[in-house]
């Protein structure tokens, strides 16, 4: 038996969910929202807020360690205790922060991963709820690596919380997550290996730039294991050993610690959904184009869960909130329409593309001219003395549009926000030339890039 009703019931409580609940109680519905974690999501407790805090002191021995030298006299060294203590100035505060605001919103809240009974009805706490719109936002979480030995991982989640940094660290998988620890570990002091089973890290964004990375990654001390897959983790008297499987053959590295960063999976497990009649696949939750399920139209998803095609970014988390929030409250059939999406590898230098790559760009058909060119010597770059700064544009010559672009600099996760502003205003590549940016700075060296 039903013991309660709602209008709108939300799983999970990062961007996407929050702002979903948020907009609904404010039109006057009964809203109620769920999350088995702390409240407040993955980005600001445990993902891209406090990396970017932790990330900002391996900046700083970076950049003294390209200056030292040339009127630095020493590289600073990391006191990765007092580190955490500061990055949790920004996290500790969150959860109690989020609830706070759920309550003064009028929105019930519940501290468990609900589970479907049927395609209306919700079990958690221990209590039946019923709801005429049910929001799944639960988001991703940690792939299991399942081999022998998997115990002796930590994941990305445990990383962020380390009291101190291990002397070695083994690292598997050089994804987003894999790059961005990796160099965070080696630039405060431990020796870095990754082991990653692709021939290169990032798939999918451009190779030349992703081996400009790499060799930047190498300089600072990171060792690459490519084309292998991890097998077995041996827990040894004071470190782990990995056992690996390359070109056919037996190879092992071992360290203090070994992280799995193989990458995330929607975070789905506990729900039930086949009860819910909700339809999912690999990349999460089956969605048409209004973000609504293709099983069950009492379901909605949107963010990192939603396998709407959408990058799993917090930026498009948000969009994808905004639209399932106008289709719940307006009744209007909102459809999903990106515009082009801006992505950054927070690694040091920082890696970003947006747009189109040079394959994807020439198996759709365009005429393009392509820009390519390593520029350790532009003026920005030399200042700061760093070695690594180069951009890959692709142009669509009939119209001189911007098609795609890629950067790794210093400052690349600014840069491209001009790139989306040129896209997204179809701004031609003589439009941004005749235009007059402040000097010197980073975003003028864009009109050399088109």
């Amino acid at each position: 038996m039903v013991k309660k009703e709602y209008d709108v019931f939300v799983i999970g409580t990062g961007t996407a969910g929050k702002t979903v609940a948020y907009d609904c109680a404010a039109a006057g519905m009964k809203v109620a929202i769920a999350d088995n974690r702390e409240f407040g999501g993955t980005c600001a407790n445990r993902g891209c807020d406090p990396k970017k805090v932790l990330l900002a002191a391996a900046e700083v021995v970076h950049v003294a360690s390209n200056l030292h030298g040339k009127g630095i006299s020493s590289v600073p060294e990391v006191r990765w205790g007092e580190l955490q203590q500061f990055k949790a100035k920004f996290t500790k505060a969150v959860p109690a922060a989020t609830e706070r605001d759920l309550k003064k919103a009028g929105i019930d809240m519940f501290h468990q991963s609900p589970a479907f009974i049927d395609k209306n009805t919700l079990t958690v706490e221990g209590k039946t709820v019923g709801a005429k719109k049910i929001v799944i936002a639960s988001g991703n979480r940690p792939i299991e690596l399942k081999i022998p030995g998997r115990e002796y991982f930590i994941n990305s989640d445990d990383f962020m919380e380390l009291p101190e940094l291990p002397d070695e660290i083994v690292f598997v998988g050089a994804g987003y997550i894999g790059m961005e620890f990796a160099q965070l570990a080696a630039h405060c002091g431990s020796r870095v290996t990754m082991v990653e089973r692709a021939s290169a890290p990032l798939q999918g964004f451009e190779p030349e730039i992703v081996e400009e990375l790499v060799e930047a990654s190498k300089a600072i001390g990171i060792e690459f294991i490519f084309n292998a897959e991890v097998v077995e983790l041996e827990k040894l008297r004071k470190n782990i050993r990995v056992h690996y499987k390359r070109n056919g053959r037996k190879g092992e590295v071992k360290a203090g610690m070994v992280v799995n960063a193989a990458g995330r999976v929607p975070s789905i497990d506990e729900l039930d959904l086949e009860k819910g009649g909700v339809q999912f696949e690999r990349n999460g939750v089956t969605v048409n184009e209004y973000l609504q399920s293709v099983s069950n139209p009492s379901v909605y998803a949107c963010g990192d869960v939603s396998a709407s095609g959408s990058l799993q970014l917090t930026p498009t988390s948000s969009q994808e909130a905004r639209i399932v929030s106008l289709n719940l409250r307006k009744g209007r059939r909102t459809k999903m329409d990106f515009p082009p999406v801006p992505t950054v590898v927070f690694t040091i230098p920082q890696l970003v593309s947006i747009g189109l790559t040079e394959e994807e760009a020439r198996a759709k058909g365009y005429s393009i001219r392509i820009e390519h060119k390593s520029v350790p010597g532009w003026f920005n770059s030399k200042r700061i003395s760093e070695r690594t700064y180069a951009y890959k544009t692709i142009v669509d010559t009939e119209r001189d549009l911007i098609l795609g672009a890629h950067i790794i600099s210093a400052q690349a996760g600014e840069m491209i926000n001009l790139f989306v502003l040129a896209m997204c205003g179809k701004l031609s590549c003589a439009d941004l030339k005749a235009m007059i940016f402040a000097y010197p700075t980073w975003g003028n060296d864009i009109k050399g890039m088109v």
